[in-house]
């Protein structure tokens, strides 16, 4: 259990006959490749692109500001909405970056999806996956255990906790 509020919606994970229930969604414990518990570290390189996207749009903040004025805007005055939207873009990949480091539970299948879970610490986290690796090697095992759903920008959530591999724009099957 949680020892403390955590960011995330509440997501129960629960072993009962040889499956682990994700929420909803149920997992056959013979089809769970590895279970891992770790801090995950930010991804640099998207928040590289981010930076980039933000100067690109101040830049284009101020080409619209200074071509409107006829080359008469500078920095200092007409061009300040520019500076803001690139100060605001820093700040914000800033602490995305600085404040990402989460500890998180992965459970992944043997088809590449993820059930990707968080709590406040790493312990819980390692305790949990301890249980679910006792529930693969002892059929009798059981028991449930209230996470939280890992959301960022990295994951690509489209159902309550499964994370798909090349899930991209995925909508899932069309009947």
């Amino acid at each position: 259990m949680p020892t403390a509020p955590h960011k995330g919606r509440p997501l129960v994970l629960r072993v009962s006959r040889r499956v682990l229930w994700a929420g909803t969604a149920a997992i056959p414990l013979h089809n769970i490749a590895w279970v891992d518990a770790f801090q995950l570290k930010p991804d640099w390189g998207a928040a590289f692109l981010r930076i980039l996207k933000w100067l690109v749009g101040a830049f284009l903040v101020y080409a619209a500001i200074y071509y409107g004025s006829d080359g008469e805007a500078r920095l200092g005055d007409g061009g300040s909405p520019a500076v803001v939207v690139l100060v605001i873009g820093l700040v914000v990949t800033m602490t995305e970056l600085f404040s990402s480091r989460k500890p998180v539970l992965i459970v992944e299948m043997n088809s590449g999806s993820r059930v990707i879970t968080t709590l406040p610490t790493v312990e819980e986290l390692r305790a949990i996956a301890g249980r679910i690796v006792d529930a693969i090697d002892n059929p009798a095992a059981e028991f449930t255990a209230v996470v939280q759903q890992y959301n960022s920008r990295q994951t690509n959530n489209y159902g309550p906790v499964v994370n798909m591999t090349g899930g991209r724009e995925n909508t899932g099957f069309k009947l």
